[in-house]
């Protein structure tokens, strides 16, 4: 379609969202890093990380700290959705995937043949279940709710 504009998210709001990110959970930063902090972090120009800001603010994955004229001075922090987005907290997606991974890991380091077959029995039953109930099931774990299957 040609009236749409050019991608943001991926060559610059979620750069500047990771770099958000690691810097609001790194201590040596108090969890509120300046704008000027923000820009080498992500590696952008600093009118890229202006602009991402102001979009990341607007649409409420950050909370940041103004001048009078209404410039982003200061990051004040982030959204529960910033911080599964960026991987600081888990999605069910990725837990599905991180359990996927154990069992294999177990059954591979399993001491005996007994041992491997039941961890390679759990892991090919996982995969049977598949990654979209496997997230239903991840959600139940990770929110300590179990969610409806419409």
């Amino acid at each position: 379609m040609p009236d749409l504009l050019p991608d943001s998210w991926f060559t610059r709001d979620l750069p500047v969202l990771r770099a958000v990110a690691r810097l609001v959970d790194s201590p040596e930063h108090g969890g509120a890093p300046y704008l000027g902090q923000v820009v080498p972090a992500s590696g952008l120009p600093r009118p890229q990380v202006v602009a991402a800001v102001r979009g990341l603010v607007d649409t409420g994955y950050v909370a940041a700290l103004t001048n009078v004229a209404g410039d982003v001075v200061r990051i004040t922090g982030i959204s529960g959705e910033a911080r599964r987005l960026t991987g600081l907290w888990p999605t069910p997606q990725s837990e599905w995937e991180r359990l996927g991974e154990q069992l294999a890991a177990r059954a591979t380091g399993a001491a005996t043949d007994v041992e491997r077959d039941r961890w390679r029995a759990l892991a090919d039953a996982a995969t049977a279940v598949g990654p979209d109930a496997g997230a239903l099931l991840m959600s139940a774990l990770i929110g300590g709710y179990v969610p409806r299957a419409h």
